[in-house]
């Protein structure tokens, strides 16, 4: 347990060291990244599943990640 615990603490870390946190306008941020209206950047945030699910079929590569975002300022 406390191996995976560790495991799930780097990756954490890496998301937030590697990308930027967007929030609530993850859904909208991704989607502009991938028409080409926003320059292309790592972000991660918080999406509703119907708006996930929009960008799955929509052919935007995106996935949830296994721990939930710590609260920062959008």
């Amino acid at each position: 347990r406390e191996g995976a615990e560790a495991a799930l603490e780097a990756l954490r870390r890496k998301v937030e060291e590697s990308s930027d946190y967007v929030g609530l306008s993850f859904a909208e941020e991704a989607r502009a990244m991938h028409d080409g209206t926003k320059p292309a950047r790592a972000i991660h945030g918080e999406a509703r599943p119907e708006e996930a699910r929009r960008l799955i079929e929509d052919g935007v590569p995106v996935a949830p990640l296994p721990f939930l975002p710590r609260r920062r300022a959008n």
